[in-house]
């Protein structure tokens, strides 16, 4: 019987009346009644045992192994971890093995109860409410998992490990930080005393194969009119910007929207927490960086942005524009970096421009609104408005061309819109149509030596 069967039975056996004598049996003595355990104390007992057989494994292990290579180091701990089963007598069924070396190896090399998670590729978020509480979304649609940690410590023990090769910190002093795991994924950590649930994280995972073009069309979140219209748009070197709400796929877009740019350009990137995963060769990853514990050192995106500019590139890409450093992105598309794009919050084409508008007053330059609005007017070409569906789809929703300005106001022309016709089985119905009007901006489409048809904008249709 193995060791979790034995807690179950309660650590004893039942009385056997056919092992009785005849005098036993006359006086029909009653089998003693054994209390089961709780749930509580069958997990208190397999949290003992794994604790006893990982801190056993941990001070076996060579201190100096290399942890990056994961095979090598996964088979010394499984050859220790047998060993220390053996010696101690432990009595485990294969399936109770099995589970307790997975996670004693995802403690050691990987996120402790994390891990299964980020190997599941249906998974698009992680999110951690304290120690006890841990949703997913699939598919847009959040769900809680049967998972958890075993304390608040261990929840600190698991950020410490994320943030720590990054060379960030997250303490009293500091109790929030953004970080990335190894294979790009964002992460965001909050703990006490801003948090009151315990530590918090939530990561939003990466796609080990990142999404093509084709899937993005075949998810139903562009067409393919649309697609042909934004490669043109980055082959001709217009400045863009992605908006959209949280979770709606604006780097997606960002990235599938890089992989146009021709392969024999310098591309600058800058970004809070390393995301984008550009396939060109000729490009320049550049990250921000909080303050040191001494408050020094901090590295801005606006400062990068100036950098930026001393660095000879064709394109600079910002992951997402959320401050002050808007005037830098905005002074560097009016100063021949043609080409450049970025991302940020908003609700609409409309919303995204006022956004803009009052980041770039954020910089305390005291410029006048008509100057920065002319700013704003000539540096962005193109607004791409995505957003997360109520059935939890992402879809593009405007590709919309700014136009130039009409006294103070600066002018919007949509050249695509999703028209929503409705609701099937819980799914959204509707595609992203071209309003059938041509952007002012074709000429330099056309200059590129890049013809679109007059199909991509409607025309010759029924």
């Amino acid at each position: 019987m193995s060791i979790l069967k034995r807690i179950q039975a309660g650590g004893e056996a039942p009385v056997d009346n056919s092992q009785r004598d005849g005098a036993s049996a006359a006086q029909n003595v009653p089998a003693r009644r054994i209390a089961m355990p709780t749930q509580p104390q069958m997990q208190s007992a397999y949290a003992d045992l794994k604790n006893r057989v990982q801190a056993k494994l941990l001070a076996g292990l060579d201190p100096t192994m290399d942890v990056s290579r994961t095979n090598e180091v996964r088979r010394t701990i499984q050859e220790l971890f047998e060993q220390i089963l053996n010696e101690e007598n432990i009595v485990l069924s294969r399936p109770e093995r099995a589970r307790l070396f997975e996670q004693i190896a995802a403690e050691i090399l990987g996120f402790g109860p994390l891990q299964p998670l980020l190997e599941d590729d249906t998974i698009t978020e992680i999110m951690v409410n304290g120690a006890k509480n841990i949703y997913v979304e699939r598919r847009g649609k959040i769900a809680r998992v049967p998972l958890t940690f075993e304390s608040n410590e261990h929840v600190m023990r698991i950020i410490e490990r994320i943030v720590s090769p990054l060379g960030r910190r997250v303490d009293e002093s500091s109790p929030y930080v953004d970080a990335r795991l190894p294979d790009g994924s964002r992460v965001n950590a909050v703990i006490p005393p801003i948090s009151l649930v315990g530590p918090v994280i939530t990561i939003r995972k990466f796609a080990r194969n990142p999404i093509t073009v084709d899937q993005m069309i075949q998810f139903g979140s562009i067409t393919p009119e649309a697609v042909q219209f934004l490669d043109a748009c980055v082959k001709a070197r217009l400045n863009i910007v992605i908006s959209g709400g949280t979770g709606s796929g604006k780097t997606t877009l960002l990235n599938v929207l890089s992989g146009f740019i021709p392969a024999d350009e310098r591309i600058l990137t800058i970004e809070n927490a390393a995301e984008l995963q550009l396939r060109q060769e000729h490009v320049v990853t550049l990250e921000s960086r909080p303050m040191n514990i001494e408050g020094k050192g901090e590295i801005t995106i606006r400062a990068l942005v100036v950098n930026a500019l001393r660095m000879r590139p064709d394109r600079i890409i910002v992951g997402e524009i959320r401050d002050e450093a808007a005037l830098d992105m905005l002074q560097a598309m009016n100063t021949g970096h043609d080409g450049s794009m970025t991302t940020c919050h908003s609700n609409s084409p409309r919303d995204t421009l006022a956004r803009l508008e009052t980041m770039t007053m954020m910089a305390g330059m005291e410029l006048p609104i008509r100057a920065i609005r002319e700013q704003i007017a000539s540096a962005i070409n193109l607004v791409i408005h995505q957003e997360r569906m109520r059935d939890g789809t992402r879809k593009v929703t405007n590709i919309t061309e700014v136009t130039g300005m009409e006294g103070e106001v600066i002018t919007m022309t949509d050249i695509f819109v999703f028209e929503q016709q409705g609701m099937e089985n819980g799914k959204v119905i509707g595609r992203l149509r071209p309003t059938g009007l041509r952007p002012k901006f074709m000429d330099r489409i056309e200059d590129a030596g890049i013809h679109l048809p007059i199909t991509v904008f409607g025309a010759g249709r029924r």
